[in-house]
């Protein structure tokens, strides 16, 4: 007999008859002998329209308050998802994230999580129950509710599966799976098997849209066996490993389009020590997520630096930086909203020569310009325009025999 935590996402408990289709899974797997702890998203866009409705109120709302409005939702869901497992005949209790043990700081909006002790959640199991889990939330050490921010309930799963030593953590959205590229671009993607921790998780930091990046991180640091699934067809989806059984049959694994970023260029800026320190530490205390970047060779002791971050973030990241220009004596903040990424990721390429020109050749043949290059063992990005990143990513598809 397994332990199995299972979470839906908000389309999959989007209503009353997918919280009816969701208890029915849950029937099916304990009829088997298994024991679940589900654990759940606030139903559809309840989220968005508490967030709506917050800016209705007050344009500027407390933190603390915003936290305590947001994960009235998964509140919502569990309470609802207990009463349609109790209407199908398995006996089910509901848990907020307080109750299932978790602490956690107390950055509202986007908590981390501190520590889990689920004992009550365990207690809920040992009696014959299914505990349900609010996604996305714990209280921190005021004892306060914190919200994890956005999919979080992914990273709520996966930390409740490693503190009760859980067999498995099924992670079930509205795909079935994790595919090669983004089937809404390369109708040729397909779901793979497996993959990864290490791939997957350069996967997320790229671009691709779930599981959340921070499930991943948790689960492989612990060691928590993941299972991407549909909760719309219920077939086998992808595993995500140690490492992958079929990692050498291909050099990459997937194609990575993103057009989530923008890019900033600080130009005529001082070749001196502690200038670039002083730029990257004001935009981190602005809690501004810094990806790639590049700096130019400097001529007459004066250098470019360019960097990419969200796009949401580039007014504030714009402004940041305009003020730091007299200060620090740089002529000039450029900013780029319409750009794109097109990423590669797969172990093989650390041992096969000629990846990287590969996706160059690939890209120069299509005539898409690259204005910047990352790249880590296992992945190469390249920034171009956000018109030509579909074309690349069915381009790269096919050079790498993904189709």
């Amino acid at each position: 007999m397994a332990l199995v935590v299972q979470k839906f996402g908000g389309t999959s408990v989007a209503d009353a008859d997918r919280m009816r289709e969701v208890a029915n899974h849950v029937k099916r797997t304990r009829s088997r002998g298994d024991d679940v702890v589900l654990v759940v998203s606030a139903m559809g866009k309840e989220t968005d329209g508490l967030l709506r409705l917050a800016s209705e109120v007050n344009g500027d709302p407390p933190g603390r308050e915003m936290d305590m409005l947001i994960t009235a939702g998964e509140r919502k869901s569990i309470a609802l998802m207990c009463m349609a497992l109790h209407a199908a005949g398995v006996p089910a209790d509901s848990f907020t994230g307080n109750q299932a043990g978790f602490e956690t700081d107390d950055n509202y909006g986007n908590s981390k999580i501190v520590s889990v002790d689920p004992h009550r959640v365990r207690d809920s199991v040992d009696k014959g129950r299914v505990a349900v889990v609010a996604g996305a939330q714990g209280m921190s050490a005021d004892n306060n509710v914190t919200f994890l921010g956005r999919g979080g309930s992914d990273t709520t799963a996966v930390a409740l599966a490693h503190g009760l030593g859980a067999d498995a953590c099924e992670l079930y959205t509205d795909v079935s799976g994790v595919f090669t590229t983004d089937p809404r671009v390369c109708p040729t993607a397909k779901r793979m098997e497996s993959i990864s921790f290490d791939e997957l998780l350069e996967m997320t930091a790229v671009g691709c849209p779930k599981p959340a990046m921070r499930s991943v991180e948790v689960a492989r640091a612990f060691g928590v066996p993941l299972h991407v699934r549909s909760a719309f067809t219920w077939e086998p989806g992808t595993w995500v490993l140690e490492e992958d059984p079929d990692m050498e049959r291909a050099i990459i694994k997937g194609v990575v389009p993103d057009v989530s970023q923008a890019k900033v260029t600080l130009s005529g800026v001082q070749d001196e020590p502690g200038i670039a320190a002083k730029v990257f530490r004001t935009l981190a205390d602005a809690s501004i997520n810094v990806d790639m970047i590049v700096q130019n060779v400097s001529d007459s002791e004066r250098t470019d630096i360019s960097f990419t971050v969200p796009l949401e973030d580039l007014e504030v990241a714009t402004t940041t930086c305009e003020a730091l220009a007299d200060q620090l004596g740089f002529s000039g903040v450029m900013a780029d909203p319409h750009l794109g990424r097109v990423s590669v990721v797969g172990a093989g390429m650390a041992s096969n020569p000629g990846v990287a020109a590969t996706m160059f050749e690939t890209l120069a043949q299509n005539e898409v310009n690259i204005e910047m290059i990352a790249t880590s063992p296992i992945r190469i990005s390249c920034v171009i325009a956000e018109r030509d990143v579909d074309k690349a990513t069915v381009a790269l598809h096919t050079a790498y025999g993904l189709d």
